[in-house]
């Protein structure tokens, strides 16, 4: 059974950071592209960052870059989303995703993920 789940979201203050992480199972993932979504309270899910598979390349929206970065580890199974200078407009609840196909790139497009896990609610105070 293929299982994603995510871990290490919370209450932060504005200005704090959070680390997530995504373990996988299941299958191997480490020819995936993983990457991470968002939906606050009444908006639609909304792309945060991915990853390729070798790692080489990342990508990620002008309302998050600089402030978040995406990481593979080294069994390029898992993967993390480190938040820093996190504002009360980044909560939400957050997904991590794997995709397969395509070539090495970050996609940012939801229905290029094929497995994607229960999420872990993100809530940054003002």
């Amino acid at each position: 059974q293929v299982q994603l789940v995510e871990s290490g979201g919370g209450l932060v203050q504005t200005g704090g950071s959070l680390r997530l992480s995504c373990a996988t199972s299941g299958r191997t993932f480490r020819f995936y592209t993983m990457g991470w979504f968002r939906q606050a309270p009444g908006k639609e899910r909304e792309f945060v960052a991915a990853v390729g598979w070798s790692a080489g390349s990342t990508y990620y929206p002008d309302s998050v870059k600089g402030r978040f970065t995406i990481s593979r580890g080294n069994a390029k199974n898992t993967v993390f989303l480190q938040m820093d200078s996190l504002k009360p407009e980044d909560t939400a609840v957050y997904y991590c995703a794997a995709g397969f196909g395509g070539g090495d790139y970050a996609y940012s497009a939801e229905d290029h993920y094929n497995y994607w896990g229960q999420g872990t609610q993100v809530t940054v105070s003002s």
